[in-house]
């Protein structure tokens, strides 16, 4: 499932899944057929191969990113090196940076909240963007400047705030208080 998951954009054959997992052709047959059956996965026949592609209509589907959006290569270098980050309250992601979706210019896939050290975040958002199709948007403020904005209805911060977001360092409940 992780490897759907980290790239819900793709479709994959039945061999190539084989190949990406280093497992047997047949018990990965097995599996995506319970997966098939599930819901989770959409088959589809292509040139005599069948394609597997994630359901985004499966009624689980945005806790499943949720819970995979936490173990990418991104969230786990942030938190490996979350000391050299500073003091970090929160770190908040939209459900579109895992969903591999673009935003406007305008929108960040990340919010750091606390004392961070700007260089350290950039350097290890740098070091992963490749994974993505695009340009990783973040910003990064004082729990002060944070709380002052969210005071004055500032459109940016309540734009991102009312997006569907994983909580990688905080609560939400306390974000948005």
């Amino acid at each position: 499932m992780g490897l759907f998951f980290h790239n819900p954009d793709q479709s994959y054959h039945l061999r190539r899944v084989s190949r990406e997992v280093d497992q047997e052709i047949n018990a990965v047959k097995r599996e995506l057929d319970i997966l098939e059956k599930a819901k989770v996965l959409l088959k589809e026949k292509r040139l005599n191969k069948s394609v597997y592609s994630l359901n985004p209509s499966w009624l689980f589907y945005d806790e499943f990113v949720r819970i995979f959006a936490k173990n990418t290569n991104l969230v786990k270098a942030l938190l490996k090196d979350k000391a050299k980050l500073g003091k970090l309250q929160y770190l908040a992601m939209t459900l579109k940076l895992p969903k591999k979706e673009k935003i406007a210019p305008s929108e960040v896939y990340l919010l750091f909240v606390g004392i961070v050290v700007a260089q350290e975040v950039q350097k290890i958002i740098h070091s992963v963007e490749k994974e993505y199709p695009f340009e990783v948007n973040y910003t990064v403020m004082t729990k002060e400047e944070f709380g002052y904005r969210k005071k004055q209805k500032d459109p940016f911060i309540w734009e991102f705030l009312k997006e569907p977001k994983i909580m990688v360092v905080g609560s939400e409940s306390q974000l948005m208080v």
